[in-house]
């Protein structure tokens, strides 16, 4: 995993047949921003990852030792918080902090344990004046400082000047809050710069948080997620969407800290033995059964620029005239990106944002979580609170039609589980290009993990 990263020349390089991402763009009705134009594939070698970074509880250890009390990650959205008092509980691999609001608006986050003896200060999340041990009722201000020892008499050893709460590293970014378990970590700026910089046409932080939907996967945190970092499956796992999704004429980006695939909609898969009409991925992209009645498409206009403009139309009440200067691409293409290590925020209009990580030690056990953003107009809406599906529940019965693709990727997730608790081969081999951001995240996972 220790091979030097190589900047790959995107116009000579090995790629799908058929229409390449660049040239769709050369399609669009509208101009095409600069972000969507960057291009940075890079080969970060052919070496199989081992298996053991899935199935070890050694391995599992080492993350959570020199990866999650290290690095940054996002802990919830600042619209979760919003008054005084306002917390909540983020818990990453046995770990427990509490993220909450001061009484000044600033946004704080201490290790969730009483400096007593230990016992979680906070369970749930919620609103309180004030943070009270239930154990003994030690309490601290919201701001962190020790306010009250019960019979305080006996312990005159504790200095309350010294006595605080560890503070935790906090920032935020596009509305979310981003914390870091290592006081003497790298500045957030510099961390999340590459991703920061791509966003600036999309504004995360005039988004509300429409749905927020959890389950518990049974994998480790690392296939559940790597299921949705290449659109290379979608030949298997999904052929009910190939009519209307060029799945391996994928755009694939890496950097330093981020990386980003963007799966072009409306364009059939180069993996389609037969030609398709521009109404026949309208009628795909709109899972519209075969026979039942499809729209018509206006003479001259192509199926992405129907869409888009449907699309445009369909936005502009809550995003106003920022949907006139949104090219086709951005109303209709998924452009998936990766912050290391777990944060998948999407561009644009597309809503979805993905995060995944250890479900306590559990390391054949994760946690996913998909946060719906919408844009609004007026005052912002509430925050959706959090939906925990069950077992058995499937994705579909919050997420609807995207919950019926989540159904399929989950499915595989367990196999993928066993399998690579079975297999007598001793890594994971990966494509070259197509699954370039899974090799990306463990290039980086190496650095922070192994030093390599």
């Amino acid at each position: 995993m220790a091979e030097a990263i190589k900047d790959l020349d995107p116009d000579n390089m090995v790629r799908s047949p058929g229409i390449t991402y660049q040239e769709l763009l050369d399609t669009d009705t509208h101009q095409v921003p600069e972000v969507l134009r960057l291009q940075s594939p890079k080969f970060l070698g052919d070496a199989d990852v081992s298996i053991e970074r899935y199935t070890t509880k050694e391995w599992h250890d080492k993350e959570v030792e020199r990866l999650w009390k290290r690095v940054w990650q996002m802990a919830c959205r600042e619209e979760d918080i919003p008054e005084a008092g306002d917390h909540i509980r983020y818990d990453i691999a046995g770990i427990s902090f509490i993220v909450l609001r001061t009484e000044g608006g600033t946004i704080k986050c201490y290790p969730n344990a009483c400096l007593h003896r230990g016992r979680m200060l906070k369970e749930f999340d919620g609103r309180a004046s004030e943070l009270r041990c239930a154990f003994h009722g030690f309490c601290w201000s919201l701001d962190g400082d020790l306010v009250d020892v019960p019979a305080n008499w006996d312990f005159p050893h504790v200095n309350a000047s010294e006595f605080g709460l560890p503070e935790i590293p906090t920032a935020t970014w596009g509305g979310f809050v981003f914390i870091n378990p290592d006081q003497n970590c790298d500045p957030f700026d510099d961390f999340i710069k590459d991703l920061a910089s791509q966003f600036e046409r999309w504004d995360l932080s005039k988004m509300y948080k429409q749905a927020h939907v959890a389950k518990i996967m049974p994998a480790n945190w690392k296939i559940a997620q790597e299921a949705f970092c290449e659109a290379y499956h979608v030949n298997a796992t999904h052929p009910q969407i190939l009519r209307s999704l060029g799945c391996v004429n994928s755009q694939v980006d890496v950097w330093e800290n981020c990386a980003r695939v963007i799966t072009p909609s409306l364009t059939a898969s180069p993996l389609l033995d037969y030609e398709l009409t521009e109404q026949d991925m309208v009628r795909a992209m709109m899972d519209i059964p075969e026979g039942a009645p499809a729209p018509d498409l206006p003479e001259g206009m192509n199926a992405r620029a129907w869409m888009a403009a449907g699309s445009r139309e369909g936005n502009r009440a809550d995003a106003g005239d920022l949907v006139d200067e949104y090219c086709d691409a951005e109303m209709v293409d998924n452009l998936d990106y990766t912050l290391f290590p777990n944060f998948h925020p999407w561009g644009a209009f597309n809503k979805i944002c993905y995060r995944f990580r250890p479900n306590g030690n559990d390391h054949r056990s994760a946690i996913m979580e998909c946060i719906m953003m919408a844009p609004f107009s007026g005052e912002r809406p509430p925050p959706a609170e959090i939906r925990w599906l069950e077992e058995d529940e499937p994705w579909s019965a919050a997420l609807g039609f995207l919950g019926r693709v989540f159904d399929q990727d989950a499915f595989n997730m367990p196999k993928v589980q066993q399998g690579l608790e079975s297999t007598y081969k001793p890594g994971v081999t990966l494509a070259n290009y197509q699954e370039s951001k899974v090799r990306w995240l463990h290039h980086r996972l190496g650095e922070w993990v192994e030093g390599e």
